[in-house]
């Protein structure tokens, strides 16, 4: 894997429309001419190459897969630059970006950093039912420090070990992926498939929220985070999964203790939680999924409180014109309840509505929405939680695009936030705030 780093730029957000098997290669040529807004500007790019690429984990188009084993709609569009290598196909996407961000109010904050992500994909059919891939996935998150960037209402992990960073998103850590999967094909539309990593992914939630079309170009977390995705970088993590037809259900069993505050190391890997997951693409354009989750002890500031978790989202994507746009809105729930000396706590429900407009290769227009309810702001003495809360916040962001190499874009953004309190929260934050960026955005794919 390492001799295949140097070729990749590192890769995708992929998925597909309701295409024939994979290996139909005329079928899927006749599919996406039909569906034009399928992929980026196959200008930079051979079609027919595009059309090999096998998917990692059943017999169906590579464009129906997401992050870790997620799925996402058919017709999303192919992210990322891409070349064939011997056997092997290549695929690489990232995006880095340059913000200056300020949130208002005594829990506010300034900050100027760089965040965002670099990953690849190698993948190779071994025989005609057997398909491989490798995977890794990059981030400069580390060098923001560890106390990450400001973001009002959130609150999740530690930047010493010792306090809970509360008012902030933590960084993530440099090594996001290292996988592997690989399936096999046990009829023309039904595989097995198996899925590793250190780190990785398990089925739990739709993709993780830096893959997901609907908002992947905002350059901050949604404070829904620790509910619907926080398990998106675990230290350890096995799944197995059976995919027919529009329909896939899996399993993984992963590490639950969320990464530690050495954002630069590879930690240990344990298999001491576990999650399962079932997904259901009804139409080409739209993607459902309900997934449980059962985590060992994710907080080090906790390590005696375990948590069970639920989520159930819907993706609908929608091409737009024949410049590679779209329209892609996500729903989302997620709810978590600790698990502490045998005793169940209240359940916390987080609720999420997001979506993303490209007309054409040069604007980019995001919204998001979300309510939570979280019990960590006001935090009691010697503990992480206090009392609970309903809080709100609204994002958006537009970002214009500019081409300065094939395959390369700048973009100049400005996001606008505003973060609803209750009563019980207004002395501490000052009422209602708003929050804005700006940022460059360098996207490669």
């Amino acid at each position: 894997m390492v001799r295949l780093l140097p070729v990749l730029l590192l890769s995708a957000a992929a998925s597909a429309q309701e295409m024939p098997p994979a290996h139909d290669h005329a079928a899927m040529n006749h599919a996406t001419m039909d569906h034009p807004a399928l992929g980026h500007d196959m200008s930079d790019h051979d079609s027919g190459d595009m059309m090999d690429m096998p998917a990692a984990f059943g017999p169906y188009s590579m464009m129906r897969e997401a992050s870790g084993t997620a799925w996402q709609p058919d017709v999303s569009p192919m992210l990322g630059l891409y070349r064939q290598s011997g056997g092997w196909t290549l695929m690489g996407f990232s995006i880095l970006n340059a913000v200056a961000n300020r949130q208002d109010g005594p829990r506010g904050d300034s900050k100027a950093y760089v965040a965002g992500l670099a990953m690849g994909m190698a993948t190779r059919k071994i025989s005609a039912r057997d398909t491989i891939q490798l995977r890794v996935m990059l981030s400069p998150d580390p060098l923001m420090g560890p106390r990450g960037y400001p973001l009002l209402l959130a609150a999740g992990e530690s930047a010493d070990g010792r306090t809970l960073l509360v008012d902030r998103q933590h960084p993530h850590d440099l090594f996001m992926e290292l996988a592997v999967a690989a399936n096999h094909r046990i009829a023309n539309s039904a595989s097995v498939f198996l899925y590793a990593g250190l780190p990785g992914e398990p089925a739990f939630g739709p993709g993780a929220y830096m893959h997901r079309l609907s908002i992947l170009d905002m350059p901050e977390a949604p404070i829904s985070h620790h509910w619907l995705d926080s398990t998106h970088i675990v230290f350890g993590v096995v799944t197995a999964g059976i995919t027919w037809r529009n329909l896939k259900a899996e399993a993984s069993a992963f590490r639950g203790r969320e990464p530690d505050q050495k954002r630069w190391d590879i930690e240990s890997p344990r298999l001491d939680s576990f999650a399962t997951r079932l997904s259901w693409n009804p139409t080409a354009r739209l993607a459902l999924q309900a997934s449980y989750a059962w985590q060992k002890s994710p907080e080090v500031l906790e390590p005696d409180a375990n948590v069970r978790r639920w989520s159930a989202s819907a993706i609908y994507t929608q091409p737009v014109g024949r410049d590679g746009g779209y329209w892609s809105t996500t729903v989302a729930w997620g709810r978590k309840t600790k698990l502490e000396a045998g005793a169940h706590g209240d359940p916390h429900d987080a609720w999420l509505v997001e979506t993303g407009y490209v007309p054409n290769q040069r604007w980019r227009f995001l919204l998001r929405a979300e309510a939570v309810s979280i019990d960590e702001l006001l935090p009691l003495p010697g503990r992480i939680d206090g009392p609970e809360f309903d809080v709100r916040r609204v994002a958006g962001s537009v970002i214009r695009d500019f081409a300065i190499a094939r395959g390369l874009k700048l973009g100049v953004g400005a996001q606008m936030s505003a973060s609803f309190v209750p009563a019980g929260l207004a002395p501490a934050y000052g009422g209602d705030r708003l929050g804005g960026q700006l940022f460059l955005r360098l996207r490669a794919g």
